[in-house]
């Protein structure tokens, strides 16, 4: 049995170099041995950084490489299936980063693809590994709030969106670029899937986009009924500017529970000016470490012939549910799943 996993990154954008950076320093089990990007000029400046020296401009080559165990697929969402699907063809493990895919089908070509394969697909839900998140899920499953009833979760991003989520065919829009992450930890905490959904959603801080794409959306809001009768709600946002806000409340037959913080530090300055303290900035400081035990995680599935924590059926609820919601807001009524 191998003692190591070589790791390639196939995107390095925000999200990959913090996957890249971690398998290339502080993942024990795991080796990053090259990376892949069309962009020869990111590509290189990736290698640099990150002191290795391989790199690729197509992924299929990387596939090729036989140092190379498992990738990380990083890129926009509409390239996850081709991708996972040759790279399990080619006999690599796999972790996907969220959203799974664009459509259920393509999430089931994924796992059809890794199960013939015989190899490991993990879903990247990195709130799954972030402490206060698997805290409050042991105390959901030790009963300490009784029976789940309802949960809530809340996402708000700072950034405006890039241009091309504007199109929301490709991007399936923020509940699939922002509220994949809300979608499963409703599906977490409360332990079932989702069978209805109802979605309400404007544009109201990208106005650049209404002319050319009057259905994007950069707030949203949907309610939900889950297969075990509990109820949820997910509110998602964009370009809201103040900071990165990522909170979940849990409420129980017996209590309730609050996970997350807005506060960068724990710090609070009062001044004849005022009360100040400081907001998270951004997803990438506030779950840097759940991303290194998720890596973490990747990599003991895979020497450890283990189940990956987060499987490709969470994936795909995740998208059945992003598409769902997609489509009340256009048809302005509840949709079944």
């Amino acid at each position: 049995m191998k003692s190591n996993v070589n790791v390639c990154v196939i995107g390095s954008g925000r999200a990959g170099m913090i996957h890249a950076r971690n398998f290339a320093r502080s993942v024990p089990g795991g080796r990053l041995v090259a990376m892949v990007d069309p962009v020869e000029a990111a590509a290189r400046a990736a290698v640099e950084e990150l002191g290795i020296d391989k790199y690729y401009l197509d992924y299929k080559d990387a596939l090729g490489d036989k140092d190379i165990d498992a990738v990380v697929v990083v890129t926009p969402t509409a390239y996850h299936k081709d991708i996972v699907v040759d790279a399990a063809a080619a006999g690599k493990h796999i972790q996907c980063e969220k959203p799974m895919a664009m459509t259920e089908q393509e999430c089931q070509d994924m796992m059809d693809a890794t199960d013939k394969a015989g190899v490991k697909l993990q879903l990247a839900f990195m709130r799954r590994f972030d402490e206060s998140f698997m805290h409050a899920k042991e105390r959901v499953d030790a009963g300490e709030i009784g029976d789940v009833v309802c949960v809530k979760s809340l996402t708000h991003g700072p950034s405006i969106p890039k241009p091309w989520m504007y199109d929301i065919t490709k991007s399936n829009g923020p509940l699939a670029e922002v509220s994949s992450h809300d979608i499963d930890a409703l599906h977490w905490y409360s332990g079932s899937y989702m069978n209805e959904v109802y979605a309400i959603a404007g544009n109201y801080r990208c106005p650049d986009a209404v002319e050319e794409f009057p259905d994007f959306y950069d707030n949203v809001i949907m309610n939900c009924r889950f297969k075990n009768g509990a109820q949820g709600m997910v509110d998602g946002a964009q370009g809201v500017l103040y900071g990165y806000d990522s909170r979940v409340e849990i409420l129980g037959t017996k209590g309730i529970i609050h996970v997350g913080k807005n506060q960068n530090f724990s710090v609070l300055t009062c001044t004849p000016d005022g009360i100040h303290t400081p907001f998270v900035k951004s997803w990438q400081n506030l779950f840097i470490d759940a991303y290194r035990r998720e890596d973490k995680a990747f990599v003991d599935c895979i020497l450890g012939d283990t189940a990956p924590v987060v499987t490709g059926r969470d994936g795909l609820e995740a998208v059945k549910v992003v598409n769902a919601g997609n489509k009340s807001i256009i048809e302005k009524k509840p949709v079944f799943l």
